[in-house]
């Protein structure tokens, strides 16, 4: 990007290795922008930022908030971002960054680095051969189902004598008791799914996160009511037994629904205990 004004748009913290040169050598990021790796000199080893030069003109402040708006720009962007931190997933430790973090220029970036470096150093020994999985309990709408057909033979039996009517207004209330009975039922068959999932994960999980549940355009209306959204850190080599457990944890809950995705990048893990790196570029925070 010779001759133009540039910002330094950061991924990720990765330890470095000699692993990650052939992959580096072919990865594009946001805007197909090429990734390289950021760190102090004489340094060889230890945490680095992931990388790259972007535009000044399309990711300054003013710009930034324009393209924010921008759904199909961001949805591009957001793959992008996730690319690369998947491609690094497969050769390092990775401390995933937010979207956007972006500084002036590489010394400030590398003050930044040197900064939190010991934090970051103790958070990737702390994620190393770890991963995240989302655990998400919905509980999903009464099925509707009719009777089963008749499967009696020559005349049918004559029906039973009926019951009195209610009056309209008896009948109303019924219907409206009954389908708060069930709402509840549903409400508490999700306590005991997420008490099931809590006790079995703490067996495989060395951490968790629980976030807010999903409403709005974030679920699809099949899927039913998300309430409960817990990340899990999961060792490797306890993923195959955290998700048969979570499975079995879901089973004899008739209106609830457990998914279980990853293994992702540890972005609900990914903070270190100290404070957050805070950019120069005004609006934009990892």
């Amino acid at each position: 990007m010779t001759g133009e004004s540039s910002l330094i748009y950061v991924y990720a913290v990765a330890a470095v290795t000699p692993r990650l040169d052939e992959p580096l050598a072919h990865l594009r990021g946001v805007g197909d922008a090429p990734v390289t790796l950021l760190l102090p000199a004489g340094t060889p080893s230890g945490p680095a930022f992931v990388v790259s030069r972007v535009p000044a003109d399309q990711w300054a402040e003013d710009a930034l908030r324009l393209r924010f708006e921008d759904l199909s720009w961001l949805d591009d962007t957001a793959r992008a971002h996730h690319h690369v931190i998947e491609c690094l997933m497969e050769h390092t430790g990775v401390l995933p960054l937010r979207l956007a973090t972006l500084y002036q220029d590489s010394d400030r970036a590398l003050e930044a680095l040197r900064a939190e470096q010991d934090a970051f150093a103790a958070q990737l020994a702390t994620l190393l051969h770890q991963a995240e999985y989302g655990v998400k309990v919905y509980v999903v709408p009464e099925a509707q189902s009719s009777g089963p057909p008749d499967e009696g033979h020559g005349e049918p039996a004559p029906p039973a004598a009926a019951a009195p009517s209610p009056s309209p207004g008896k009948a109303y209330l019924q219907a409206r008791r009954a389908q708060r009975d069930t709402r509840e039922e549903r409400y508490l068959q999700a306590g005991h799914a997420a008490d099931r999932i809590a006790a079995r994960a703490t067996r495989f999980a060395t951490r968790s996160v629980r976030h807010p549940p999903q409403t709005g355009p974030l679920t699809r209306r099949e899927n039913g009511e998300n309430v409960l959204n817990d990340s899990y850190l999961v060792p490797d080599d306890q993923a195959d037994g955290f998700r048969t457990a979570l499975r079995q944890a879901g089973r004899d809950l008739p209106g609830i629904r457990i998914e279980i995705t990853g293994p992702w990048a540890p972005y609900s893990f990914a903070t270190p205990s100290g404070r957050p790196t805070e950019t120069d570029v005004p609006g934009t925070r990892p």
